[in-house]
């Protein structure tokens, strides 16, 4: 049996949920270590992590260093003398920090790994079509999320879940995934397994990644198959928002869109075509509409549509392009 010592490592509230599990187990926390504080908004007021907020009102010891190599932030790291560092939304961590305490480092990863590497696994999940994802705890090695996989458990997607509710499902299922690992580890029954033996990928197996994204992934291309713009919406929904041009009157104007539907059915419109009511607003695709929501624009909050269509009008020639 293993007197479990943690330093938790994590930064977004993804990783809040998980902390806050293993304080609610009651697992020996001797240090939390988040990002910096960041200047956000016109005033550049320093914005805390959302792991910072958690850390300060159950008082758990915080370190924010800026450089994760220097001799300052190391020699703290070591006096808080764990035996353990559990890593969630972190950023990468140098070999000198990851195999640092003796029952190692180990990471919770939004997805079924191999699959879906990378920095933004619960959007691409979504964007791709996929109707199951999962979470995985893997020992951290020094290529990014490619560690020996120590426990894995499937999660479904639902047709209409976007990003944030299947953050808030992983969140759910991986806080528990993380309090099993720390069980196992805490016996020393642990036995992990190497990601490419983890499953039968079969020959021709690719496996998907999720890189960072951009501002450019998120456009809108309203040629694209109407189950593929659907995708993006949700996958994309509340953060960082897929977005388009609306060519209304002549004015352009750069439109975020948050919630949407796609609708199956014949119609003589071009494609990108806005039919607009009092109530509705709706694109014209290929193969029929997709139901725009809540919307926001430049300068605007978001908005439901119903209350936008109050204040703002479309032209029967506007589109999105």
């Amino acid at each position: 049996m293993n007197d479990v010592r943690i330093v938790f490592m994590g930064t977004p509230d993804f990783a809040v949920g998980v902390l806050q599990s293993l304080i609610i187990h009651k697992f020996n926390v001797v240090g939390v270590i988040t990002a910096p504080d960041k200047p956000k908004g016109r005033g550049q007021k320093l914005n805390q992590s959302a792991v910072k907020k958690f850390a300060i009102e159950n008082e758990l010891t915080l370190l924010q260093p800026s450089n994760l190599k220097s001799e300052d932030f190391l020699s703290e790291l070591k006096k808080l003398e764990a035996n353990l560092q559990i890593v969630v939304a972190f950023r990468m961590l140098p070999k000198v920090v990851w195999q640092l305490p003796l029952l190692g480092t180990f990471n919770l990863h939004a997805s079924l790994l191999p699959d879906y590497r990378g920095a933004a696994p619960i959007n691409w999940a979504i964007i791709n079509g996929e109707t199951k994802t999962g979470v995985t705890t893997f020992f951290i090695d020094e290529k990014i999320d490619t560690g020996e996989i120590i426990l894995q458990k499937e999660v479904d997607i639902d047709i209409k879940d976007t990003a944030g509710d299947l953050h808030d499902k992983l969140m759910k299922v991986g806080s528990k995934l993380v309090v099993d690992t720390v069980k196992f580890i805490e016996k020393g029954i642990v036995k992990t397994v190497k990601q490419s033996q983890f499953k039968d990928l079969g020959v021709n197996h690719i496996e998907k990644s999720a890189p960072k994204i951009f501002k450019e992934t998120c456009k809108i291309d309203w040629n694209q198959p109407i189950a593929t713009i659907y995708n993006k919406i949700r996958g994309l929904s509340p953060y960082p928002a897929s977005w388009t041009i609306i060519d209304n009157m002549n004015e352009k104007l750069e439109a975020k869109i948050y919630l949407a539907d796609k609708i199956i059915e014949h119609h003589p419109y071009s494609i990108g075509k806005i039919v607009a009511s009092k109530s509705e607003l709706k694109v014209a695709v290929r193969e029929g509409f997709i139901m725009i929501y809540e919307m926001q624009l430049p300068g605007k909050r978001k908005m439901k549509i119903k209350d936008l269509l109050n204040g703002f009008s479309f032209n029967e020639n506007s589109k999105m392009c």
